[in-house]
């Protein structure tokens, strides 16, 4: 009968974030340190959230991992950063001997899966490295600074590590230690903001955000001025529009970052496109409804791709859910169309349906992901929830 158990595993969930202030350049490669700091609003895992068990025990042969049940290369340079940091930190940490501990001699499989499309653009990256480093964290028992040790595997994971309106410091420093995620209000602090998910029909993919950042910091002078003359004056603005919960401020800030954004993708050379004919019709459609108020009630902010992240309060969801449904009609998935938080129907008056003079596009929008703001990783208890079974390999999906 052995006497201890031949398997320790730990499960965890962690979020997406979006980021209101851009981060975009980087002055480090390998470190993944920032040429400017970033502001995020991080979404509830209700929603959109990645899943990662991790397992250890002295049976494995060697490190594995497993993304959406697909069995990946473990030895990604990215992924293998996060695992030596931990580890590093994790034997720092035992410099005594701790009965307790997992041996860090033993190997570990990794199984991760995202709850939302990848299709959706979603910073899928930094919800998976962001939940990666924290479960690690969770198995080995270190406590340190996880922001640090995520943003090695993808910059803006590091502010997936907290909930609620998180910065993230560009730092000044070559060793990237103080180039770390802040919080700067919790979840709770903004309970009527909502966040509305417009997935535009797949397009082909566009440059990915790793090669495009590079040519952007060889090529695009704008790109250096933003980072140097606008966006710490932006990164303060942005701080206090949160603070006093000013939605108007915060709506017109996050546009207009957004837009410059995609201005240093255009000077970049040869130019980045990330928005599709969709994108710019939701762009003007936004400017439309805010000027029929006389008012910022609406805001849109994009990736690198052509999906819009919509901010606005509850008492303005119904209404712009059923303008959405008016200009770009569901195609035959009418049921499906809105996923997420329960938006009641609303019906639209005469005067904001002449106001949107805009010609409707069907099925120009998949579906609509309804949420909010939400909280950081979160350990799952339950065992049933692990995504590793006792043999320390992948479930079969039941």
């Amino acid at each position: 009968m052995a006497s201890e158990k031949p398997l320790v595993a730990i499960t965890c969930t962690a979020p997406t974030n979006i980021a209101v202030i851009k981060y975009w350049g980087k002055r480090d490669e390998k470190l993944i340190l920032p040429i400017n700091s970033s502001l995020s609003v991080t979404l509830h895992q209700n929603q959109l959230k990645t899943t990662t068990t991790a397992a250890i025990s002295r049976d494995f042969k060697e490190d594995r991992i497993w993304l959406n049940g697909k069995e990946e290369d473990v030895g990604h340079p990215r992924l293998q950063s996060c695992l030596r940091e931990i580890r590093r930190l994790a034997r720092k940490r035992r410099s005594g001997s701790d009965g307790d501990s997992v041996p860090l001699s033993y190997k570990v499989h990794i199984a991760s899966v995202n709850d939302f499309p990848t299709a959706a653009g979603l910073a899928s990256s930094a919800a998976g490295y962001a939940c990666l480093v924290y479960t690690l964290a969770q198995l080995y028992g270190v406590e340190s600074e996880l922001s640090e040790v995520a943003r090695q595997g993808s910059g803006s994971a590091c502010r997936s590590m907290l909930g609620g309106f998180v910065q993230w410091h560009m730092g000044e420093r070559p060793d990237g230690k103080d180039s770390i995620a802040q919080q700067v209000a919790p979840e709770s602090h903004w309970p009527e903001l909502r966040v509305l998910v417009l997935v535009v029909s797949a397009e082909r993919k566009p440059v990915a955000s790793t090669a495009g950042m590079q040519t952007s910091v060889e090529t695009s002078p704008l790109l250096k001025f933003r980072a140097e003359s606008v966006v710490p004056g932006r990164m303060a603005e942005m701080v206090r529009c949160i603070k006093e919960r000013d939605f108007e401020g915060f709506g017109q800030l996050t546009m207009k970052d957004s837009n410059q954004f995609h201005a240093t993708c255009l000077d970049t050379f040869p130019p980045i496109c990330y928005l599709s004919d969709t994108s710019r019709q939701i762009i003007g459609l936004v400017h439309c409804f805010n000027a029929h108020y006389g008012k910022t009630k609406v805001a849109y902010t994009f990736d690198a791709g052509p999906n819009a992240v919509i901010f606005t309060l509850e008492d303005t969801v119904a209404e712009f859910v059923a303008v959405i449904k008016q200009i770009f009609p569901p195609e035959m998935n009418g049921d499906k169309f809105l996923k997420g938080l329960a938006v009641e129907p609303a019906e639209l008056s005469e005067e904001l349906k002449s106001a949107l003079a805009v010609e409707p596009s069907p099925g120009g929008i998949r579906y609509v992901i309804a949420t909010q703001v939400g909280p950081g990783p979160q350990v799952l208890e339950d065992p049933q929830q692990q995504l590793l079974g006792p043999n320390g390999l992948p479930k079969l999906a039941s």
